[in-house]
């Protein structure tokens, strides 16, 4: 089994748009299973999580930012991802923490994708929340946009 750490960081990017707040999400790479998600990866093992947001929104989009907490963790069940997904985690891991967190961007800011991603889209909230796959994601959009 792996050693990845069970947390994750999930950042929700929004802008100002013509007709209201609009959110960023990326497609990954069919190498990375091919669905559309918010910003986010792994916290190193010797990594806060604030941290590690500000290093995925800079790696995967080029916004150098500050993200700020949207709220407590969330969760989810390692059962029903793919081996490959599970198997990089130590052995025994059920559950993954994600920690939620906020970015903003200016108006017209475009992201420069990294390799792990092959497109990006803003959306505005409910048709945003309706592409993501996961509930975990959707539920970071929600409490961005209270």
């Amino acid at each position: 089994m792996g050693d990845r750490r069970p947390e994750e960081v999930a950042i929700v990017v929004r802008r100002p748009g013509q007709s209201g707040t609009e959110y960023l999400l990326l497609l990954r790479s069919p190498e990375k299973l091919g669905y559309w998600h918010l910003v986010a990866g792994g916290v190193d093992w010797d990594e806060e999580p604030a941290r590690a947001a500000a290093r995925e929104l800079e790696e995967e989009t080029g916004l150098v930012a500050a993200p700020r907490p949207l709220g407590g963790s969330l969760s989810y069940d390692l059962a029903g991802d793919p081996e490959p997904v599970r198997a990089r985690f130590p052995a025994g891991t059920e559950r993954v923490t994600v920690w939620p967190f906020l970015a903003d961007a200016p108006a017209g800011w475009e992201p420069e994708l990294d390799e792990e991603h092959v497109a990006a889209r803003w959306l505005e909230r409910d048709a945003a929340i309706a592409l993501l796959r996961y509930p975990e994601p959707r539920e970071a959009i929600r409490r961005a946009a209270s």
